[in-house]
Parts: structure tokens; C-alpha cells; sequence
């Protein structure tokens, strides 16, 4: 069973499926070592860790495939990739679903901004029209193989023109056969309890940390009629504000000796990125 259809069955079985995100390879391992059932590659850490800059549109198709591919390697655990606005017209949608499937992930997003596109929690987002948004999400399904690859149609009309259009946009890409519908840039519960009343498909959810709608629950969040929920920037945040204070200790006291309870030991680290696993290779393989 492929990862796709490892996927599928989570969604058929009813299981409320939670993903974290991860920018890097190393937060996928993380989030497979906590126990989670799915990993959210998103495109504003992938920016961050490969650039160093904000998510702005400025990786390409081939690199986010190749962050994706490099994840779904590393973890045994579905992978949900944003595929940002799929990088063009027809012929570049279904190259993109192409790739991606050769990847190996279990699904991904496609979003309906102008290009370049921009972090769903960002102003000054451009959309393209709902009647182009379907035909490019019509071609990314005609365009999917025997992978049985979960296509999401984001919209991000909520933070450009207001939630009626949202849920218009997204009742239409539900009509042109996604198998998941995702309203992105929410940041209020009541917003997330309009549009989980008013679509009667399945839906996704993104919960940022600095926004209200972090004190939810899964299980409200599943009571207002989301299946899946990711996280995209927490981890992100978290491993980031640990760093920075570190970092500022040891440039002010010259010293890491009073964090040393707050970092992980170096035993537990090689378990993470799974050093017995190659050092038992070179005990049975090894040339010397």
C-alpha cells in the first residue's frame, strides 16, 4: 500500500487526521517519532529552511519537489505537500502532479493566487478567477495516475475578499471532483464555524499559532466538520525561538552549560536520524 492509499484509508476509516508541519527532513522524523498518523510539508518553512526568506513564491516547482521527495523518503508516514499554484498553465499542473506522485507523497495542495503567490496569513494576496481555478483543478485530477494521489483545492479568497466568496470557491472546486476542500488564512473560531457549516465536503484546516483559533481542540474541530488539521508553523516557531535563545546565551555568557536540560542528548539525536541503523550496515556489510 502506498502512502496515497495508506492516506485514503485514515479519511475512510473517519480518523481525525492531524499533521504538523515540517520545513525539514529532521522535523518529519520528529513528528513520525511523536506518534502522529501524517506530516504537512509546508511551503512557508521549506522557503525558510532552504532560503531563508518568506513565502513569497520563490521556490520552484523542482525544488519543492525535491524537498518533498526527500521527506517522503525519510518517514514512513503520508505526506501532504503543498504544491503552491502548480507553476503554470495545463502542461505545468500536470507535470506537477506527475512529479509529486513520482515523489511519493500522499497528497497535495493546490491554491487559487495569482503568481507569484504568497503565505496564506500575508495582506495583499491576488486571486485568480474561480473559473480558472476549476479548469487547473480539473486538469490536475484528469492529470493523476494509478497513484491514487489526494488532490486539495485550497482557496484563499477568506483573507482577500471575505468568507462569502471563500465558501463559493470552495463549494465549486468540491463540484470539480477534489477529494478535500481547503479554506486557508482563517483566523477566527467563528469564521472556522461558518465554513465548516456551510460546505458539506471534506475539509481541511490550517492552525497558525497567533491566532484564536489555536485554543480549538481536535475534537471541536472535528465537531464543526473538519477531517484533517495541520499545523504548518509551529514546530517552525517552537525550534526557531530555542535556537535564537540559545544562540544570545552563549554570545552574552560565553557558555551552553545552564540549557543543557533543554536540549535533547546527543544518544537521543542518532536515534532521530536512526545512526544505529547505519552503523549496523557497516557491521555486517562494511569493508574493513
Amino acid at each position: 500500500m502506498n502512502q496515497a492509499a495508506r492516506f485514503r484509508r485514515l479519511l475512510e476509516d473517519g480518523q481525525m487526521v492531524i499533521a504538523p508541519g515540517a520545513g525539514d527532513v529532521l522535523t518529519a522524523r520528529l513528528v513520525l517519532q511523536a506518534g502522529f498518523s501524517a506530516v504537512y510539508m509546508t511551503g512557508f518553512g521549506a522557503t525558510a529552511s532552504l532560503l531563508g526568506t518568506p513565502d513569497v513564491g520563490l521556490l520552484t516547482q523542482t525544488e519543492m519537489v525535491t524537498h518533498a521527495r526527500n521527506m517522503a523518503r525519510a518517514v514512513d508516514l503520508p505526506v501532504i505537500a503543498d504544491a503552491d499554484t502548480g507553476y503554470g498553465g495545463p502542461a505545468n499542473i500536470e507535470r506537477t502532479v506527475h512529479e509529486y506522485e513520482l515523489a511519493g507523497v500522499a497528497a497535495i495542495h493546490l491554491e487559487d493566487q495569482t503568481s507569484p503567490k504568497r503565505c496564506g496569513q500575508m495582506s495583499g494576496i491576488k486571486l485568480i478567477s474561480s473559473d480558472e481555478m476549476v479548469l487547473k483543478l480539473k486538469c490536475a485530477i484528469a492529470a493523476r495516475r494509478d497513484s491514487g494521489l489526494v488532490i486539495i483545492g485550497r482557496t484563499d479568497a477568506l483573507p482577500a475578499v471575505g468568507i462569502s466568496e471563500a465558501t463559493r470557491r470552495a463549494e465549486a472546486y468540491a463540484e470539480a471532483g477534489v477529494d478535500i476542500v481547503f479554506v486557508d488564512g482563517i483566523k477566527k473560531v467563528d469564521d472556522l464555524k461558518a465554513i465548516g457549516k456551510a460546505i458539506d465536503s471534506p475539509l481541511m484546516v490550517s492552525i497558525v499559532d497567533g491566532n484564536e483559533t489555536t485554543r480549538l481542540t481536535i475534537d471541536e474541530l472535528r465537531d464543526m466538520g473538519f477531517e484533517i488539521v495541520i499545523y504548518p508553523l509551529s514546530t517552525l516557531l517552537s525550534s526557531s525561538l530555542a535556537v535564537k535563545e540559545l544562540l544570545d546565551e552563549l554570545k552574552d555568557t560565553g557558555s551552553t552549560h545552564s540549557r543543557q536540560n533543554q536540549m535533547m542528548s546527543y544518544t537521543e539525536f542518532t536515534h532521530i536520524v536512526k545512526h544505529d541503523h547505519y552503523g549496523a550496515l557497516d557491521e555486517k556489510f562494511g569493508f574493513n
